[in-house]
């Protein structure tokens, strides 16, 4: 009887050795597998994802660019000012000069 015991209880541990062998060859093929559905699931909306940043990138850098376009248009404005008055005052000299000449009798 004890050698029956025995054997039963040899049979038992072997059969969960043998099970768990099993399991731990098993086990990273089915993370494995998990990952690679998980990506293949994942993956053409990430690529979505990725292709709509790059485009809203691309508007942004072009507004960017516009923008800085604009602020040295307006720099330029500004910096220009004094030349504006340097032509407003060389027409109100040809203003006052034609005037002069047109009240004179002999300039006609």
């Amino acid at each position: 009887m004890e050698e029956q015991e025995m054997q039963l209880k040899v049979k038992r541990v072997t059969d969960k050795f043998t099970e768990s062998m099993y399991v731990l060859a098993n086990e990273p093929s089915v993370a494995l597998y998990r990952l690679q559905e998980h990506v293949r699931r994942s993956l053409p909306e990430l690529a979505q994802h990725k292709a709509d940043m790059q485009s809203w990138e691309d508007q942004t850098q072009g507004a960017i660019y516009s923008v800085e376009y604009a602020c040295s248009a307006i720099r330029s404005m500004t910096y220009s000012g004094a030349y504006f008055r340097s032509i407003e005052g060389l027409l109100k000299q040809a203003i006052s000069l034609k005037e002069r000449m047109g009240s004179t009798p002999g300039h006609r």
